[in-house]
This record gives C-alpha cells, sequence and structure tokens, in this order.
C-alpha cells in the first residue's frame, strides 16, 4: 500500500452529465468545516457543460482535480479510478448531484477517532431537483450494518460513506450499472466485520426523475446479478434477498 497523507479526505466524485447540480455539489465540499480534504472528480466522458464548469472551479481551488476518463465506463469503473487517484488517509465519497452538510466530514472524523470505527455512514434526507426537500424522508441507519444487513435492504446511503483507506486500502467497485454502490459495501464488508451508523442527517440525496435508480423496480435485474454473479449466492438464496429487499426497501423512509 503506498503512503496516504495523514489526515486528508479525498473525496471521490465520478460525474456524467451532471452540469446542472455539479456546481452545488462541488460547494458543498467547499463549504465543509474541516479543510483538509482534495476532491477527486472523474468524468465518465460527459458531452455537457461539466468539464468547463469544474475547469472554473478548480481554477479558483488547487484541492479539485480532475480526470476525465478516455472511454464512456459507467460509474463503478470512474468511482474505482477516483480512489486509485486518492492520495488521502481517509476516502469519502459524494455523487455529482448529492449535498452535505458543512460539519460533515468533521463529524465523521470525529467519530471515527471516539469509536474506533474505520467505515462510517450517517443518515440522509432527500431533496428533488431544485434542491427543495421532499417531506420528511430521513433514511435512518441502525447503530451499524453488516454483510447480511447490506444483503438484505441495503440502509448504507452512497454520498454518506466515510472509510479509513490508511488502514483498509483502496476497493474495486464491481462493474455494473446499478447497485454497483452494494457491490462496494459488499466487498468492504469482507474486509471490515461493520459499518458504523450515525443517526445525523448529513447529506441530501437529489431524487432526479431520469436518474437510473428512480425505479426500483427496474433495479431487480441488477440485484439478481450482484448476487449471482458477485457474491456468488444459490438461486434460493439470491431469490429470497430479492423478495426481501422488495418488501424492506421502503421502510427504509421515515
Amino acid at each position: 500500500m503506498s503512503e496516504r497523507s495523514t489526515g486528508l479526505v479525498s473525496v471521490v466524485m465520478p460525474t456524467y452529465n451532471s452540469a446542472e447540480f455539479i456546481e452545488e455539489s462541488i460547494r458543498s465540499v467547499q463549504a465543509q468545516s474541516y479543510r483538509d480534504w482534495e476532491l477527486i472528480l472523474v468524468d465518465d466522458c460527459s458531452t455537457d457543460d461539466t468539464e468547463p464548469i469544474v475547469a472554473r472551479l478548480a481554477g479558483l481551488d488547487y484541492r479539485i482535480r480532475y480526470h476525465r476518463l478516455a472511454v464512456n465506463s459507467g460509474a463503478a469503473i470512474a468511482r474505482t479510478k477516483a480512489m486509485e487517484l486518492a492520495a488521502g488517509q481517509y476516502i469519502a465519497f459524494l455523487d455529482s448531484d448529492d449535498l452535505w452538510r458543512p460539519d460533515k466530514l468533521a463529524r465523521q472524523l470525529e467519530f471515527l477517532q471516539r469509536t474506533g470505527a474505520r467505515i462510517v455512514c450517517t443518515a440522509y434526507d432527500h431533496i428533488d431537483e431544485t434542491g427543495a426537500p421532499i417531506g420528511r424522508r430521513v433514511h435512518k441507519p441502525k447503530k451499524h450494518a453488516d454483510y447480511n444487513d447490506v444483503l438484505l435492504s441495503c440502509p448504507i446511503g452512497n454520498s454518506s460513506v466515510l472509510f479509513d483507506a490508511g488502514a483498509l486500502g483502496i476497493f474495486v467497485v464491481p462493474n455494473i450499472r446499478k447497485r454497483n454502490d452494494d457491490a462496494l459495501w459488499l466487498q468492504m464488508l469482507k474486509k471490515e466485520k461493520h459499518i458504523l451508523g450515525m443517526p445525523d442527517v448529513l447529506m441530501s440525496y437529489r431524487v432526479r426523475a431520469n436518474s437510473i435508480s428512480a425505479n426500483k423496480w427496474s433495479l431487480v435485474r441488477y440485484h439478481w446479478t450482484l448476487y449471482r454473479d458477485i457474491e456468488h449466492l444459490s438461486v434460493p438464496r439470491s431469490a429470497f434477498h430479492i423478495v426481501v429487499w422488495g418488501a424492506l426497501k421502503t421502510l427504509r423512509i421515515k
């Protein structure tokens, strides 16, 4: 493992055609009370104005680093590439349309140091495409999530996760178009027993009409791929987990 910069948080942000939202997401990183961070943006060959927007912001903030993939490859490849480029002791994930609260990193790092955890996630709320809150829809992960929790009904919001890369190293995100975040947590949980959950709402997940996760039932095929082809579960166990996931998913929303 290469030496990592102590205390530095590498923020991993894959992006594709997010020009409408990406500046607001970047600004939420710049607004962090914890200042020792770098933002690694990996662009999956956007065809909109994502690149010039990022270039303008990077020109004003040396902590923002931009990398463009040569070929459109999907979010999993982009996220893995960003982790490979990261230099920080800690790695945090942020999708290019989600938002962080200003104290998100500071509170997570304090939590890691206080508990000895190596992976942590937080509660989060939902916003619409304009940034307005969607009712009281807040996900509340329990105290911790283990491998079976993620298999049953993943309680973890991608943009809420921070982990100690100095201790755990980096991971290769399994290359499936949807649910690759769930697949990543399962990889992590083969190395670390628990992902600890904080009850604090420190992130906002943006619900977009055209997002690949907008239709939950369209995800069934990708769950099958995750269970059978990546995790190599039996057919009965894979079918069981899909049924449970479908039944429990909405119960995460309070």
